[in-house]
C-alpha cells in the first residue's frame, strides 16, 4: 500500500491529517489516563497528611474511633463493684474448704489473689515494684459450737506501716483489722508463728501458700516452723466459680473491649502502622474508664505469630492485610482477654472513574456504558486462602462453644475445636492450647487444653474460648470471645455479638 504524504518542504515527508488526528487521540487518553491517576490513585501518607478540618489523619481516626465507640456503652450499666459483703462470702468459701483439708491457714501477699480476697493489688501496696518487707493476709477457718465454719482475716505486717494497712478498707467480719505487727530488726515469719493466732493450737500449724506468692517468704516461714502446702482443687474453685456479680463485670469489660475493636475497624486507613493502631485503640479504651493492660496489634505475616514475638511496630496498613487484634484491659478490677482477625474495607471507586472512562471511550469511539471495576488483591491465591482460614477458625471456636458443658472435661473442650482445624488440614497451625479461665487475672486456671482431663467443667467457670491458625512467613487468624458455663448445656456468651466474617469482626 502506497503511504500518504504531505509536502511542505523539498523532499521532506510529513504525516498525513489522519495520523496527526490519532496522535492527538493518543495523547488525550494519555492526559485522561494520567488525571484519572493523579485523582484516584492512593498515595495517602498519614504521618504528614492534613483533613481539611485541621486534624492529622491519625488524630481524625482516633476521634472516628472514640466517636462510634461512645455512641452506645451499653455494656457499662449492669456492672458494679464487688460488694464488701461479697469479699466476706469470699472468705467463708475459702474456710470451708480450708477446713475439710485440714488447712490452719491461707497466706497469700498482695497480687491478683489478694485482690480477690482483700480488695488490693499489688499495686496498690506499692505502685513501684513489690515490697521485699512481708505484708500478707491470711485466712483461718473457725468452728462454731454448732460446726459452722467461717473465716478469720488477720494480717502480718511492719510495724511502720500498720496505720496505712488500717486506712486501706480491706473489707473483713470483724471491725477491727486483726494484725501482727513486726519491727525492722525482728525476724517475721518467727513473730508470726509465736503469735496469738497459732500459740495455742498445740501442733506445728499447716499453712497453705497461695501461687503468686514469692519463694524467699515460702523458705521464710518453713524455717520459721510452719508446714507449708500448695494449692488444692478445692481451694482453687473457690475463684474458678464466678458469682452473679462477677459475671456482669466480666461481661461488661470484656464486651466493652470488643466492641472498641469493632467501632474502631471503619476508621483505619491504609498506611496506619500497627503503633498507630496500638495508640488508637488504647485511647479508645481509657475514654470509656477502662485501665490498660496489655495490646498486641499484628499485621499480615506478623500475625503468624500468636504473640508477636519481635515485631517492630512499624509495618504499614493496606487493602490486603489480615490484622490481628489481641487486647485486654481492666474495669473494677476485672479483666478482658478478646481477639479478632479482619481487613479493613476495600477501596472505594472514586466517582471520577465513570466520567474518565466514558471520556476516553468516547476518543476511541467505542460504545457502550463505562463499568467500574471492582478492586482486586495482588495475590488473589493468598487472600481467597485468607478468607478460607478465617472461616476454619470460626468454625472452630463454634465446636469449643458448643462443647461447653457441666461436667465435661477442659481437654475435651480443647479436643472439639482442634478437630476442626484439623479435619481441615491445618492442625499444623494450632500451635498453642484452646483457652483458659478469666476473672481478676487474665489467664486464670482451668487451663483447657487436650491433656487436662482431670478438670471437670462446673456452672459458673468462664473461660477464653480462641483456636487459630498461624502461618509463618503469610498470615494468622484467631478469634477470641468469653463463655460462661451454664447449668443447662448451653454456654453464655459474655463479648457480646461472635465476629460475623472478616469485614465485622
Amino acid at each position: 500500500m502506497e503511504k500518504q504524504l504531505g509536502v511542505v518542504g523539498e523532499g521532506i515527508a510529513q504525516p498525513s491529517r489522519a495520523r496527526v488526528s490519532s496522535r492527538s487521540r493518543m495523547g488525550m487518553v494519555a492526559g485522561a489516563i494520567l488525571a484519572a491517576l493523579w485523582f484516584t490513585w492512593p498515595r495517602l501518607d498519614v504521618s504528614s497528611h492534613t483533613h481539611k478540618t485541621g486534624l492529622s489523619v491519625v488524630d481524625k481516626v482516633q476521634k472516628c474511633a472514640i466517636d462510634n465507640l461512645h455512641e452506645d456503652l451499653y455494656f457499662l450499666e449492669p456492672a458494679k463493684p464487688i460488694t464488701p459483703e461479697e469479699f466476706i462470702s469470699r472468705h467463708d468459701r475459702l474456710a470451708k474448704a480450708l477446713a475439710a483439708s485440714d488447712i490452719d491457714a491461707f497466706v497469700l501477699e498482695p497480687g491478683y489473689t489478694f485482690q480477690y480476697y482483700g480488695n488490693i493489688s499489688q499495686v496498690d501496696w506499692e505502685p513501684w515494684e513489690p515490697e521485699e518487707r512481708p505484708f500478707l493476709m491470711l485466712v483461718l477457718p473457725e468452728t462454731s459450737s454448732t460446726g459452722e465454719v467461717s473465716a478469720k482475716t488477720a494480717f502480718l505486717s511492719p510495724h511502720f506501716e500498720e496505720g496505712r494497712v488500717r486506712m486501706l478498707g480491706i473489707p473483713s467480719r470483724e471491725p477491727e483489722l486483726d494484725i501482727v505487727i513486726w519491727e525492722e530488726h525482728w525476724n517475721p515469719y518467727t513473730t508470726l508463728v509465736g503469735s496469738h493466732l497459732f500459740k495455742d493450737l498445740g501442733r506445728t500449724p499447716k499453712i497453705m501458700m497461695d501461687e503468686e506468692i514469692r519463694d524467699y517468704i515460702v523458705r521464710g516461714l518453713d524455717s520459721a516452723g510452719f508446714d507449708t502446702v500448695g494449692l488444692n482443687a478445692a481451694v482453687e474453685l473457690v475463684r474458678q466459680t464466678k458469682s452473679p456479680a462477677e459475671v456482669e463485670l466480666i461481661r461488661a469489660v470484656n464486651t466493652g473491649t470488643v466492641e472498641a475493636v469493632r467501632k474502631m475497624r471503619p476508621c483505619l486507613v491504609p498506611g496506619l502502622t500497627e503503633n498507630q493502631v496500638t495508640d488508637i485503640l488504647n485511647n479508645a479504651l481509657l475514654s470509656i474508664g477502662f485501665s490498660l493492660f496489655f495490646n498486641i496489634v499484628l499485621f499480615e505475616e506478623h500475625g503468624a505469630l500468636p504473640h508477636g514475638g519481635f515485631v517492630t511496630g512499624w509495618k504499614e496498613l493496606t487493602h490486603e492485610t489480615m490484622i490481628v487484634i489481641d487486647v485486654g484491659a481492666h474495669y473494677l478490677g476485672y479483666s478482658s482477654d478478646i481477639c479478632r482477625s479482619f481487613f479493613i474495607d476495600p477501596p472505594k471507586t472514586s466517582s471520577c472513574h465513570g466520567g474518565i472512562l466514558a471520556a476516553i471511550k468516547r476518543i476511541f469511539g467505542l460504545g457502550g456504558q463505562a463499568q467500574e471495576a471492582e478492586w482486586q488483591p495482588s495475590d488473589p491465591k493468598l487472600h481467597a486462602e485468607k478468607l478460607q482460614v478465617w472461616q476454619i477458625v470460626l468454625d472452630a471456636q463454634t465446636a469449643a462453644a458448643e462443647a461447653f458443658k457441666p461436667n465435661a472435661t477442659a481437654a475435651s473442650i480443647d479436643i472439639a475445636a482442634r478437630g476442626v482445624i484439623e479435619d481441615a488440614g491445618y492442625g499444623y497451625g494450632f500451635t498453642h492450647r484452646l483457652g483458659h479461665g478469666i476473672g481478676i487475672k487474665a489467664h486464670e486456671s482451668p487451663y483447657l487444653n487436650k491433656f487436662n482431663t482431670e478438670v471437670l467443667l462446673q456452672p459458673g467457670m468462664t473461660f477464653t474460648n480462641e483456636p487459630g491458625i498461624y502461618l509463618e512467613n503469610h498470615f494468622g487468624v484467631r478469634h477470641e470471645d468469653i463463655y460462661l458455663v451454664t447449668e443447662t448445656d448451653v454456654a453464655e456468651l459474655l463479648s457480646g455479638p461472635r465476629a460475623k466474617g472478616p469485614y465485622e469482626p
